[in-house]
């Protein structure tokens, strides 16, 4: 992909995803008028868990608690027997109590804005801290999760090894308009269409952007 296709395929990719659910941190987002907290706990529970378990278990847990001191006020069984199912529950619910005690102790309880402040917390990595920062904060920042990570790649529109070093190359060359946005874009594309193995090629409307880097096998 060309570096001045990129909002051509962007336009395209924003239509298609109309047909798909919105991702569970939007729907949190919403739901919540952008409690960075929430979103933040709602971003640890989807890490290796699908969309449909991260929106039943965090609709549980918030219907307990909504802020750091009555989180950390549960008792870790309860957490747990919230967020159960979603993947690794019990190491999440030790981090939930983490995260909450050290906003407590040095945040005041008020979850931080930037990334260098967030990945201190227990749990939370880039990904998760570039979520926080975009979608509770609206601050500039790149969330890339597998599905961001694969597409550009698979685009031909940077050429990296992993999701870190994807970052890195889309703050370099990923237009600033796109960054908070990028991430909601390609999450549901990634999820529906362009797909891990066997992506839907045949159906998509990016074929003429599209490098298809690594895709050995198509419908």
């Amino acid at each position: 992909m060309r570096r001045d296709h990129i909002h051509a395929a962007l336009r395209i990719v924003k239509r298609e995803i109309l047909q798909w659910q919105e991702p569970v941190l939007g729907i949190v987002a919403r739901n919540f008028d952008r409690n960075a907290f929430l979103i933040l706990i709602s971003c640890l529970l989807s890490l290796r868990t699908k969309d449909k378990a991260t929106r039943e278990a965090s609709d549980r847990l918030f219907a307990l608690a909504q802020t750091p001191a009555d989180m950390l006020a549960l008792p870790l069984k309860k957490i747990e027997q919230a967020i159960y199912p979603v993947g690794f529950y019990r190491t999440k619910a030790k981090s939930i109590h983490g995260i909450c005690r050290r906003l407590l102790d040095h945040y005041g309880g008020t979850v931080p804005d930037s990334i260098e402040e967030l990945v201190t917390l227990p749990g939370v990595g880039r990904k998760t801290a570039n979520l926080v920062v975009t979608v509770g904060y609206g601050k500039p920042g790149i969330c890339v999760d597998i599905h961001v990570h694969r597409i550009s790649n698979r685009w031909g529109y940077i050429n990296t090894d992993t999701p870190e070093k994807s970052e890195d190359a889309l703050r370099k060359k990923l237009p600033k308009q796109y960054w908070i946005t990028f991430n909601d874009l390609l999450v549901p594309y990634g999820q529906n269409l362009c797909l891990p193995v066997s992506p839907f090629c045949s159906t998509c409307k990016l074929t003429a952007y599209c490098d298809r880097v690594g895709v050995k096998k198509s419908r």
